[in-house]
């Protein structure tokens, strides 16, 4: 007989099924033991009649249960629960896997308990019914994701993990290279460089749901070590473009997964950083009319930041985005003669929830000397620039359509959508702000052999 899920049970009154999944609880009364049986579609009731082998049940035990399906009396549905109109009658009972008592209390929501002790046990904490949900709602809006965009005429396409070190903002995760000892591959701070360089292949319009890896300090909203983006990039475009393109998906989003939030501006305002940071101070405000109602949405997009930041405590200019982002048309002799590099603006643009930063883009440089001069603004040596870009440099002397994108920091929207306080609540196994791993016991010491493999010594 083939397994019924608890979701099916409600069209198969009359018949005998076969349950498999765990014992989310049990209750006694006289000869009749009730047990509410768990699996991944919802919770369904279980009735034993006169049943001694069901005694020895207990919470989070895994069981196999062959039974008839029974409408349940008027004055007995359970409105809770989507199976509350049905029962199973047990006629056979089968224990598959024992549970010792457990180290953390899983029925309720969770935040009481000390983060450390639930990312040790992660994979219990996961059967808590919050965490479940917010992991298979994140499934299915990427899912919505990519064929939303797969719709819009894009390509999901891989870009390589094990990648070269080059300075986009963060601390690199450097990984020795066995085959070119002293040598050490990184693992990509954003694929920003690759889908560039689709831009050059004649792609046109690429996405991807891509892992990313920056050695930073952690916060709520900012998972330590790897986080996921939504990265999309597209030739011949324009910024209005891409934002349209982000403000659609996001609507379709909500629209399709969260019918029970409002958003704020039926269309997302556009504000300039100058006009953000004059009106409320800061470069990612919460448009909220009720700041206090977890169910308001308010989008933005921030434009026009400016091109360059000046770098007090190193004494020189930095790119505000990245150093592939273009300036605007008239900032260009500017930016050629190193005058006003305070004022010049630039086509990087901000997506902006609920107070939240959640995502960002920009059109990007393709004339080789702007992007040249924007290298030595930052304080590059012409040695530096060929050792870090000159791959990207050369692919743009084969013709490189104009271009830009967006990156939509995954972790941090779905956070604000299923209103919660940390980005940690909506991944499976994130490192704890330590940076120690969920579960596993690392960062670890490997073995004296291992490293004389890569070339590396250990100096304590």
């Amino acid at each position: 007989m083939e397994r019924t899920l608890s979701a099916e049970l409600p069209n198969k009154v009359g018949q005998e099924v076969l349950l498999k999944g765990w014992v989310d609880a049990r209750r006694d009364h006289g000869k009749l033991i009730f047990i509410d049986l768990r699996d991944y579609t919802g919770i369904v009731q279980v009735v034993f009649s006169d049943f001694p082998k069901a005694k020895v049940l207990r919470s989070e035990w895994v069981v196999e249960i062959k039974g008839i399906v029974k409408k349940r009396a008027e004055n007995l549905i359970n409105p809770k629960l989507p199976t509350g109109t049905v029962e199973v009658e047990a006629k056979e009972l089968q224990v598959i896997s024992r549970a010792d008592d457990l180290p953390l209390e899983i029925k309720l929501d969770g935040r009481d308990i000390k983060e450390e002790l639930r990312l040790k046990y992660r994979y219990l904490d996961i059967r808590r019914p919050r965490l479940a949900y917010n992991l298979r709602m994140r499934g299915k809006i990427f899912n919505f994701v990519r064929e939303f965009l797969s719709k819009e005429g894009f390509v999901e396409i891989e870009t390589p993990i094990l990648t070269k070190a080059t300075p986009e903002g963060a601390r690199d995760f450097l990984v020795p290279s066995r085959l070119q000892p002293g040598n050490f591959y990184a693992l990509p701070q954003s694929p920003q460089q690759y889908k560039q360089l689709l831009m050059v292949a004649g792609i046109e319009r690429y996405f991807q749901i891509a892992r990313c890896f920056r050695d930073e300090d952690p916060r709520a909203d900012r998972a330590y070590g790897e986080f996921t983006q939504v990265d999309i990039e597209i030739s011949f475009t324009s910024r209005e473009e891409v934002l349209q393109l982000t403000e659609k998906l996001w609507k379709a989003v909500v629209a399709q997964f969260f019918p029970e939030k409002k958003m704020t501006f039926s269309e997302f305002p556009r504000l300039t950083f100058a006009e953000a940071m004059e009106k409320y101070q800061t470069d990612k405000p919460d448009l909220r009319v009720n700041k206090n109602d977890p169910n308001e949405l308010a989008f933005c997009f921030i434009i026009d930041f400016p091109l360059f930041e000046w770098k007090e405590r190193e004494n020189r200019w930095d790119a505000t985005h990245h150093p592939f982002t273009a300036p605007h048309e008239e900032a260009i002799p500017d930016l050629l003669a190193g005058k006003n590099l305070g004022s010049l603006k630039s086509y990087q643009y901000d997506f902006v929830l609920n107070g939240f930063e959640v995502g960002g883009g920009s059109i990007r440089i393709v004339d080789p000397q702007v992007q040249a001069k924007v290298f030595e603004i930052m304080g590059h040596s012409s040695e530096e620039i060929e050792k870090k870009f000159g791959h990207l440099l050369e692919a743009f002397r084969y013709c490189v359509p104009p271009h830009g994108g967006i990156a939509i920091g995954a972790d941090r929207i779905l956070m604000v959508l299923l209103n919660e306080p940390s980005v940690r609540e909506v991944i499976a196994f994130p490192a704890a702000a330590s940076g120690q791993l969920a579960v596993m016991d690392g960062p670890s010491e490997v073995d004296e052999e291992q490293l004389k493999e890569l070339h590396i010594k250990v100096v304590k």
